[in-house]
């Protein structure tokens, strides 16, 4: 009898072990690729794939037609099911189109109002909300955040600012450096749900600085995270309800909102995508596991179209819903403490880049990208040419601008049709 029961015991023990042990074997072969997964469940992507477009200013036919052709050979050379792309000008989206598949098995054509997991993207939504508040006097950027939030779940937090946040100066750990082991253990599982994003600063509320704040950069998704608690905070609401408030209804983005755990093209949402990162026709796909994101909302966790997020560039370039002084503070690259602009000239929540680009000239653009599972995202702001534009697609390339590049050529037809385009 002692012994059935020691062998029982055993096989619990082992159940359990396996149990935990299982979202993190999950994460090293989905996330990583350092370990194999399941032979079965891939799928070869299809020789041809259709393309559609809609097309809101007829004057600009040329730049629409250069575009869609620009996506449907970029899908085609980085093996994506599906790329969209969108353009907002003169404070309207002027352009949308997509190439590609939403669903690869059953065929289902990606379109213009396909949504996609916008990754880090969310960042900048997050930002624009930040931008309301503090311009109608409900934040101070330079204020401890235990103004806003209270209890503070970690006292060092105690001398973090707003500011600091969205910059990414505060001294909090992304996910691999964050020492809260509960909580890195369910970025790895990603299958627990979080309605309150005071509740979700439990996934990082025991992890240590990793400076004082304003001294150094480091780039972290759960300060973002932090940053959206915030909000709710000042203004004693849901994070979503701040979202839909300041953002989401402003710009009419009713395409977006927080990711489901699976695509579902009932819904037009794009099934997401993991590659065999081979090329040519040995490359093979299968879909992404289902992954709860809700955790990372504010810094990584909202489903989106490119229109909608061309509307948030279109928003942000109109004086009546941010003034030029707001819009100048948030998209100036923040100094560190020793006076010197941090590594990745990043603003608040925007990064600020110029480019030179052939029979363009110098391109100036605030902009964010974002990767998320079986997905990668891409909005740039043009203030110079009151134009945005957004690409999405459904799988994620080893390198990002493989797969973001594309976004230029779409700004490029598009600036140089501008002669075209009514701004009155």
């Amino acid at each position: 009898m002692n012994n059935k029961k020691i062998w029982l015991g055993s096989i619990l023990v082992l159940a359990f072990v396996g149990y935990l042990l299982w979202p993190v074997y999950q994460f090293y072969a989905w996330s990583l690729g350092s370990l194999p997964l399941s032979p079965l469940g891939w799928i070869a992507l299809p020789d041809k794939a259709p393309s559609t477009q809609k097309l809101y200013d007829n004057g600009l036919q040329q730049a629409a037609q250069q575009s869609l052709a620009a996506i449907e050979k970029h899908r085609a050379e980085i093996g994506a099911p599906a790329i969209s792309a969108a353009v907002s000008a003169c404070g309207k989206v002027v352009w949308a189109g997509a190439s590609g598949w939403q669903d690869l098995e059953e065929r289902v054509p990606a379109s213009p109002e396909t949504r996609f997991r916008i990754g880090s993207t969310s960042k900048a939504l997050t930002g624009t909300a930040l931008a309301r508040l503090v311009q109608d006097g409900s934040i101070n950027l330079d204020n401890s955040i235990s103004n806003y939030l209270e209890p503070l779940p970690n006292p060092a937090w105690q001398t973090i600012t707003p500011r600091q946040l969205a910059s990414h100066m505060s001294g909090l750990p992304h996910y691999k450096r964050n020492t809260d082991w509960v909580g890195l253990y369910k970025t790895l599982a990603l299958n627990s749900h979080y309605d309150n994003m005071y509740r979700a600063l439990e996934i990082f509320d025991d992890s240590q600085l990793l400076f004082q704040p304003g001294t150094d950069f480091y780039y972290s998704t759960l300060g973002t995270v932090l940053l959206g608690a915030v909000l709710a905070g000042a203004e004693k609401k849901s994070y979503l309800h701040v979202m839909e408030q300041e953002v989401f209804v402003p710009a009419s983005m009713n395409n977006t909102e927080v990711s489901p755990q699976n695509g579902n093209p009932e819904r037009n949402i794009a099934l997401f995508y993991k590659s065999n990162d081979l090329s040519g026709n040995k490359l093979r796909l299968r879909e992404w596991r289902p992954v709860d994101l809700s955790h990372r909302l504010p810094g990584g966790g909202f489903i989106s179209t490119p229109s909608d997020l061309v509307k948030l560039g279109a928003l942000y370039l109109d004086n009546s819903y941010l003034s030029p002084e707001t819009r100048k503070i948030f998209w100036t690259p923040q100094k560190l403490a020793s006076g010197e602009v941090n590594e990745q000239n990043y603003a608040l929540g925007w990064r600020i880049r110029e480019k030179e680009i052939p029979g363009v000239g110098l391109l100036r653009f605030a902009n964010h990208g974002g990767v998320s599972r079986g997905s990668q995202s891409w909005l740039m702001v043009m203030p110079d040419y009151n134009l945005s534009v957004a690409v999405n697609t459904n799988r994620k390339t080893e390198v990002f601008w493989d797969f973001g590049s594309v976004s230029l050529d779409i700004a490029t037809a598009f600036i140089r049709q501008r002669s075209e385009l009514d701004c009155e």
